[in-house]
């Protein structure tokens, strides 16, 4: 079943009729195609050959990546929903674990940016953990890593390795899309989170779950 609330606003605890309320819907459009960009993403339609298990558990790593949140709570609760999630959120919580780092890092094409050049993980799923995720999902959540933490590092060689696991040119793209849009929907959230803190504004139950 497709969400028919706005999926910032839960996360953010954001109720309706509440002074944050008010200053979202000052930019409706903006609240309209981040809602829109969710469904498309995480309840589509037709999944096509990115399953919805497969997206949530890349939003659970993705999150996880960026710590503990109301985000990290909800896909972990959307990946569980799914048949085999509860394997599967384990699995990825200990690759979070595995993959936890700060950044940006990487290497900047030679020049006078590479005086900014900064060496970090470059993160590999575990052995043991491969069986449980998949190639696919492999190959997927080291993607997100790199582009989480090295987006600077990203080459043609690393879509090749995406094309070998089964991969298509269409499943990278929303693979990309996923990643993205995941960035963008933590920092916002995280922003209004703070904001409703300084404004005075308790979050509500759902936002703690």
């Amino acid at each position: 079943m497709m969400s028919t609330t706005d999926i910032i606003d839960t996360l953010a605890g954001i109720e309706p009729g509440s002074a944050l309320d008010a200053i979202r819907a000052r930019r409706l459009q903006a609240r309209d195609n981040a809602q829109k960009s969710y469904l498309s993403l995480f309840e589509p339609l037709d999944a096509g050959e990115v399953s919805l298990a497969v997206r949530a558990a890349v939003a659970v790593f993705v999150a996880g990546l960026h710590g503990e949140s109301p985000v990290s709570a909800f896909y972990r609760a959307k990946l569980a929903a799914n048949a085999d999630g509860a394997a599967l959120v384990e699995a990825i919580e200990a690759e979070i674990a595995r993959g936890n780092t700060s950044g940006p890092y990487g290497a900047f094409p030679a020049g006078p940016l590479s005086i900014e050049n900064k060496a970090g993980l470059i993160y590999r799923v575990s052995a043991d953990r491969k069986p449980v995720l998949g190639a696919r999902l492999v190959a997927a959540l080291e993607h997100a890593h790199l582009l989480v933490f090295r987006p600077r590092d990203a080459a043609s060689a690393d879509i090749k390795v995406l094309l070998a696991a089964g991969w298509s040119d269409t499943g990278i793209v929303t693979l990309s899309q996923l990643v993205a849009f995941l960035s963008f929907q933590l920092r916002v959230v995280a922003g209004l989170r703070s904001l409703g803190a300084s404004l005075g504004r308790p979050a509500s139950a759902a936002a703690n779950a």
